[in-house]
């Protein structure tokens, strides 16, 4: 398999040469400076193609193979087939990627926010720090700091009281970091940043948007641009909800593999496939990763390998260490590795190690770092990942 790290683009702390000397070999990156909704033309698509691919005369070589992501736009969630020019847009920007050379598109479908954490900097016993999603700190967000009405009726008596109390006990400043954390759009995220009042109205425009619809919405999308992917020899992989469950009252119709099976037969186009990441789909107790590996391994393009916890709530989870989460790792590796030997050499899975933690170097005050990608915890994730694949093509 192919080794890949997520880039940020020019401005991102982790160099390129810091991606060289992590062993990887593949880049993940996207235009992250165009707008969500606006077409990527193709001077400006290879540009970032030769500072990635030719910028560095010398140095070990590196490859642009993964996009991630071409945002899909809002109303394309909320109306489907009907937003036409959103989905042209989005079109024009999958044929600027094609003819780069670029062939495989990371998106999701997640409305209104995309990965949702409530901590970014949660300090684990060694240290180190990692992101966290703690489920009485998001019910507080929702029911006293959002505010959002539906909310009471979807927690317990019991949660609400929990809830209040983690509330009382916020200052202002714990307010303003979890409405950055949760509202304001993470480094990555294929969703617009919110304040509290945009939040709610956005929320309101999906009244009436249940699971099944928002699924019709997806499969009316993948049908315009699947069959134009497919003859491009592009492959389009679509990212699990993180985490893969409602949130804020909105449906999620990526969060298990009875989700994808519905996509893959409502759009059984070999263009449409899925970014196998086990640490979203791994926080659901319920998905048996192994066995999703195998039974979809020809739809797997890319991959994030990452690993979350669950904790005693079953709700809470953080990001863990790349080999000890919930998720058997090993078994998933065996399952990757095994459809990857039956593909030729240019349709290889690309992987990537995901959300590591801060460490080391990267927890000084004055270094920059985006949550979940910095480059030492990463490093030692993709170390982790290589060893492992290197003992069991090894027979270990």
């Amino acid at each position: 398999m192919l080794q890949g790290w997520r880039w940020y683009g020019p401005n991102d702390p982790v160099s390129l040469d810091d991606i060289r000397q992590a062993g990887a070999t593949d880049v993940v990156t996207a235009l992250h400076q165009v707008p969500i909704g606006e077409a990527w033309t193709r001077s400006a698509v290879e540009e970032r193609k030769n500072l990635i691919e030719n910028s560095q005369a010398g140095r070990s070589p590196l490859k642009w193979s993964v996009v991630e992501s071409i945002p899909i736009p809002d109303d394309v969630k909320r109306l489907g087939g009907k937003a036409t020019h959103s989905i042209e847009t989005w079109i024009a920007s999958l044929e600027a990627v094609a003819a780069a050379g670029i062939k495989i598109i990371c998106y999701n479908f997640m409305p209104v926010v995309d990965w949702c954490r409530t901590d970014l900097e949660w300090e684990l016993p060694n240290g180190a720090k990692a992101m966290r999603f703690d489920q009485e700190r998001f019910a507080a967000f929702d029911l006293h700091i959002l505010q959002r009405p539906e909310a009471p009726a979807e927690y317990s008596e019991a949660a609400q009281r929990r809830a209040k109390q983690v509330y009382s006990e916020m200052t202002q400043a714990d307010i303003d970091v979890l409405i950055t954390n949760i509202a304001s759009a993470l480094p990555g995220s294929t969703t617009d940043p919110l304040t509290i009042p945009q939040f709610r109205d956005r929320l309101q425009q999906y009244r009436g948007i249940d699971s099944k619809v928002l699924r019709q919405h997806l499969s009316e999308f993948l049908s315009r641009v699947a069959p134009v992917a497919e003859e491009l020899g592009v492959t389009l992989t679509l990212h699990p909800d993180d985490p893969p469950r409602p949130l804020f009252g909105l449906p999620r119709i990526a969060s298990s593999a009875e989700d994808y099976q519905a996509l893959f037969d409502a759009v059984p186009s070999r263009a449409n496939g899925i970014c196998f990441c086990t640490g979203s789909l791994g926080v659901r107790a319920e998905n048996d990763l192994p066995a999703m590996a195998k039974r979809f391994a020809p739809r797997i393009g890319f991959a994030h390998l990452r690993a979350t916890r669950r904790e005693a709530d079953g709700l809470s989870f953080f990001e863990s260490d790349h080999l000890d989460g919930d998720v058997d790792m090993i078994a998933v590796l065996k399952a990757l590795l095994v459809e990857n030997r039956t593909r030729s050499p240019e349709n290889q899975i690309v992987f990537r190690p995901d959300h590591g933690h801060r460490m080391l170097d990267d927890l000084a005050e004055t270094k920059r770092t985006n949550p979940g990608y910095t480059a030492i915890g990463r490093l030692r994730g993709l170390a982790e990942l290589r060893g492992a694949i290197r003992a069991i093509e090894h027979g270990g």
